[in-house]
């Protein structure tokens, strides 16, 4: 079974958007997914129950892993794993036990950056990442390629010694998948098809680890 965390010490920088996609992306590939819920506020467990009003989609199995070890079912292929805001210290070790790959999402912000900054010097320290049991790699989350502060975070990720794997354009079609309980993946190509392409390095960066 691959397991793929998404986690940032920063709220709101989109864990779950990211989550929910990686799942659905994986899932109609005809792959076994369960999507693992850390966040108390349980919104990519919201999502799934928004899902659950469609037939012909692929099933994902939804995990409360606020209140339970998350155990998905067997013949598993994927756990994608929502981590909660404000991990810190010790608790990155024990979030990242048996975690094989992590993304990191980053919004084009100053207050976002600093906080990625003192969030990676935390997250370098751990054992499973210093001892490459673990892999990384960031996404820039929510951009506006041609605006001024799009190209300082550009520059801030160009210094870091981690892969930056690929940006993801604020798009209203997030809102829409999201609302509905599905992935961009599974909404109409014709509307979609600038944030399909985006998504490509992020494969392919999974795919590489396999």
């Amino acid at each position: 079974m691959r397991t793929i965390m998404l986690m940032n010490a920063k709220g709101g920088c989109g864990k779950t958007t990211l989550a929910t996609n990686i799942a659905t992306w994986f899932a109609d590939d005809s792959a076994k997914v369960a999507l693992a819920d850390f966040d108390p506020q349980g919104s990519t467990l919201d999502w799934l129950e928004a899902r659950q009003g469609y037939d012909g989609i692929p099933q994902i199995e939804g995990i409360d892993a606020s209140r339970e070890s998350p155990r998905p079912a067997r013949g598993t292929d994927y756990l994608i794993m929502d981590a909660p805001a404000g991990t810190h210290g010790n608790t990155i070790n024990q979030m990242l036990k048996r975690v094989e790959d992590l993304i990191i999402p980053v919004l084009p912000s100053p207050i976002d950056m600093r906080a990625c900054n003192r969030f990676l010097d935390e997250l370098l320290a751990s054992g499973r990442v210093s001892r490459q049991q673990t892999r990384i790699a960031i996404v820039a989350n929510r951009t506006r390629e041609n605006t001024r502060i799009y190209h300082q975070l550009e520059e801030f990720l160009g210094h870091l010694k981690i892969p930056f794997i690929t940006h993801l354009r604020e798009s209203q079609n997030y809102i829409r998948a999201a609302e509905r309980g599905l992935g961009i993946f599974e909404l109409a190509p014709s509307m979609v098809w600038q944030d399909v392409e985006q998504w490509d390095p992020v494969f392919a960066w999974l795919k590489k680890g396999a």
